[in-house]
């Protein structure tokens, strides 16, 4: 059983992947979670109904700047993109000072997680080391079943990403064929059974706009349908997917591409991939739309 403490925390609620609020990913932000016990930490995640809420904590290892455990209504995730972009803007508009100026490291589940600050608050994460494999043909049928298309780009096969979350990445043959996916709630439910988080699809914008590729992240819960606004752990595994197998479109995505999300539940998520330093950042800005305390 809980015990009412009474004591008040700061809190943010953070809009992610956008400038503009109501638009992007909604992140519950607890900036002072030390001290805290697990059951809290769980009974406060359920109580945001949050796709995910963030604790701020001590680091652990000297060469992090913070530490953050991310817990959506049902479990604990060692790592998620769109809550390491948003606890960051938080804690840096709380005041945190980072000890390298321009970046910050996260600690979390998987480790350190890289953030690059830009000078107009852009935020960019290092997206971490994936697993990928290729999801094996006899499971294709399953596929198209959650996702009711067989719109599906030859140059890029299905894969499972583990990024610790795990997500199933599959091309469309372009942008408006994932526009028109309508999944199916119960045979996306087979998918998830097999340990993936759920499905994310992207296809090509048509070349020469200011966007390269519109993405949708889709999964279950609570055996429900449900689609991300933007996701920045499906950004991460699409963006590790691509550089994997060569870059099908030959163009521009060996440097870096855009990305939007968000459309079909009616926001707008912008999603900018670079690559350096061996890896491909996952960028964007976040606005806080409530700032204050949470009793706990």
């Amino acid at each position: 059983m809980l015990t009412r403490m009474g004591a008040r925390r700061r809190f943010k609620q953070v809009d992610v992947f956008t400038r503009v609020p109501f638009k992007g990913n909604p992140l519950a932000v607890v900036l002072d979670g030390d001290a805290l016990a697990d059951e809290q930490m769980h009974a406060i995640a359920r109580w945001t109904n949050l796709s995910e809420t963030t604790f701020a904590l001590t680091p652990r290892d000297p060469q992090a700047d913070y530490r953050v455990r991310i817990f959506s209504p049902g479990t604990e995730f060692p790592f998620a993109g769109h809550p390491t972009l948003g606890t960051a803007h938080a804690l840096l508009e709380a005041g945190l000072t980072p000890k390298t100026p321009g970046r910050l490291v996260q600690e979390c589940g998987v480790g350190l997680v890289h953030i690059r600050i830009a000078d107009d608050g852009a935020l960019a994460f290092r997206a971490p080391e994936a697993e990928l494999r290729a999801l094996h043909a006899s499971l294709f049928p399953a596929v198209r079943a959650a996702l009711q298309s067989d719109a599906f780009h030859l140059g890029g096969p299905p894969v499972v990403a583990t990024m610790g979350i795990c997500w199933l990445v599959v091309r469309m043959d372009s942008a408006q064929a994932c526009r028109d996916v309508r999944p199916d709630a119960q045979a996306l439910l087979e998918i998830t059974r097999m340990g993936m988080t759920g499905i994310a699809m992207y296809g090509a914008m048509p070349p020469g706009g200011a966007i390269d590729y519109e993405v949708r992240a889709i999964f279950t819960k609570m055996d429900v349908l449900t689609e991300d606004p933007v996701t920045g752990s499906a950004n991460a595994c699409i963006a590790r997917v691509l550089e994997a197998q060569g870059f099908p479109d030959g163009g521009h995505t060996s440097a870096g591409y855009t990305a939007c999300q968000g459309g079909q539940v009616q926001c707008d998520g912008r999603i900018s991939v670079l690559y350096q330093d061996g890896a491909p950042w996952i960028g964007g800005h976040s606005v806080s739309v409530i700032d204050g305390t949470i009793q706990v």
